[in-house]
């Protein structure tokens, strides 16, 4: 495992929510997170999105890395919506 792997799941290891079951993995020098909803007979697709060294050598990585896993939690429940006035 790598450094930033463990960087990433000892982060991860903070955060439990009811909705959503979240991991991580490795994904060249990256590292990919991922967002699964705990309800797997809904049908929905997984979320993922990686994390550059860039981002994990960071100073404030633990603030940045909350920031960045909200901005996407909030994108994944977006895209749950079946229907919206917008779709035509």
């Amino acid at each position: 495992m790598s450094p930033n792997l463990q960087k990433v799941l000892t982060e991860l290891a903070k955060y439990e929510h009811p909705l959503f079951d979240l991991s991580a993995r490795e994904k060249g020098e990256a590292v990919e997170v991922i967002i699964e909803s705990r309800s797997k007979d809904l049908g929905l697709h997984t979320y993922y999105y990686e994390m550059h060294p860039r981002d994990l050598e960071h100073a404030q990585f633990p603030w940045t890395f909350q920031r960045q896993l909200f901005d996407c939690m909030h994108d994944y429940l977006m895209e749950m919506f079946t229907r919206t006035p917008q779709e035509r």
